[in-house]
């Protein structure tokens, strides 16, 4: 199946699909930053600790690989478009089921089914952003949707305290289904075909080979190791700030929400400045500015946490700075990656994002256990140790990508 040429400039007619995409995002994000400020609540309504809380956001992380190998090379094969419509209806039904949990381990459960909607926005929905526009076009939709993604996480703790005062926890599902139902409406009359090759094999064989060309692949492994230690510090704060602010600290819900609006503003100020500068320097540039205020602001966040356990407005400070950072090199890193294998597409996506939630993953618990062990001293180091580790990544990603540029311009 044939698709059509990337599309250079951004008309009416192709803005239904990118607003349709980022609206089910959102969904799936406010799925759980809603829910934060409940999160002590339904641990209490439960019986069980606080120790619960992060298991949560774990769960969700964790149902984002079980399917990711499957479903990029599912859509190269059969297309986009099934396989992205099927997903948007499985996330409405999970968020429907959540009013029949009776116990905390079927909380996590449902979060976890709930958690399989991020195999198909990255393996599938970023896929085709990234193939129907083309390469400044790309990084700018991908730097604007993350920033309606991040309304989430910035009016999702605060919308989740407000709608507390009116109803119940289980209500909020009810919300997320009805703007899920709307993004599949959008997605269903404007998603376009951008892929559909039909002898594409699906046999476990034939997966496993592609899968292990693609993991011998420095740049592609180097590149989805490193965007999910760059997401580390972020999501290890959205999953611990309850406990942190208002369980250790003793905030109330409404301050604890303010809290996280310098760091989620500062993010979309971060890409922003990223769609501004796409198409005027080269993709590489941003990846360079950006690692200044990603290892600026995480050694703010840990030297002031570990002089003072109890600094959370300066490892606020620290991560909001960090926060800025990650927005510059967030887009033009994806679309770096997924283009430095020339295989399937759908393939590299899902790759990219098993490898990246992986990281998710293990960071988070790594996090959690510091600060059970350490509070925020152990905390900010461990986030900061992330950031050490994306830039060395992020050096060896560069290094192998002007290696392989030298070789192509001498035709070897």
């Amino acid at each position: 199946m044939s698709s059509p040429p990337p599309v250079a400039r951004l008309s009416a007619r192709y803005l239904l699909f990118p607003l349709s995409l980022v609206l089910f995002e959102f969904a799936t994000y406010i799925a759980h930053d809603m829910i934060q400020p409940a999160m002590l609540q339904v641990t209490q309504q439960f019986h069980v600790g606080p120790e619960w809380v992060p298991a949560s956001l774990t769960a969700y992380l964790i149902g984002g690989i079980v399917l990711q190998w499957l479903l990029g090379p599912l859509s190269d094969k059969i297309g986009r478009r099934p396989v992205m419509l099927g997903g948007v209806m499985f996330f409405l039904v999970c968020c429907l089921a959540m009013h029949a949990v009776q116990s905390i381990e079927q909380f996590v459960a449902v979060r976890f089914l709930q958690g399989i909607s991020l195999c198909f926005i990255g393996a599938v929905g970023y896929a085709a952003v990234q193939e129907a526009f083309d390469e400044t076009l790309s990084v700018r939709i991908m730097a604007l949707m993350a920033n309606v993604a991040l309304l989430a996480p910035l009016l999702g703790p605060v919308a989740g305290a407000a709608f507390l005062s009116l109803g119940d926890w289980r209500g909020m599902f009810t919300l997320f289904a009805a703007i899920t139902a709307v993004a599949l409406i959008g997605l269903w009359r404007a998603m376009p075909e951008t892929a559909g090759q039909r002898d594409t094999s699906l046999s476990l064989p034939a997966l496993g080979r592609t899968y292990w060309r693609l993991a011998q692949d420095r740049q592609v492994v180097s590149g989805s190791v490193a965007l999910g230690l760059v997401a580390i510090p972020m999501l290890a704060w959205v999953a611990l700030s309850p406990v942190i602010l208002i369980h250790d600290e003793g905030l109330t819900r409404m301050q604890y929400a303010l809290l996280q609006l310098p760091v989620f503003l500062s993010m979309i100020v971060g890409n922003l400045t990223l769609s501004r500068l796409a198409g005027r320097l080269p993709i590489e540039a941003p990846l360079k500015l950006g690692a200044w205020p990603v290892l600026g602001g995480l050694l703010l966040a840990a030297a002031a946490t570990l002089l003072d356990r109890h600094s959370y407005l300066w490892m606020t400070a620290g991560l909001s700075l960090y926060a800025f950072g990650c927005g510059l090199v967030n887009a033009g890193l994806y679309r770096l990656t997924l283009f430095a294998s020339r295989a399937g597409k759908g393939s590299v996506a899902a790759m990219l994002g098993m490898l990246s939630i992986v990281v998710f993953a293990l960071g988070i618990e790594a996090a959690r256990y510091g600060y059970f062990r350490g509070g925020n001293g152990l905390f900010s180091a461990i986030n900061l140790a992330c950031g050490l580790a994306w830039l060395l990544l992020i050096r060896a990603f560069l290094r192998e990508r002007q290696r392989r540029s030298q070789l192509t311009a001498y035709g070897q």
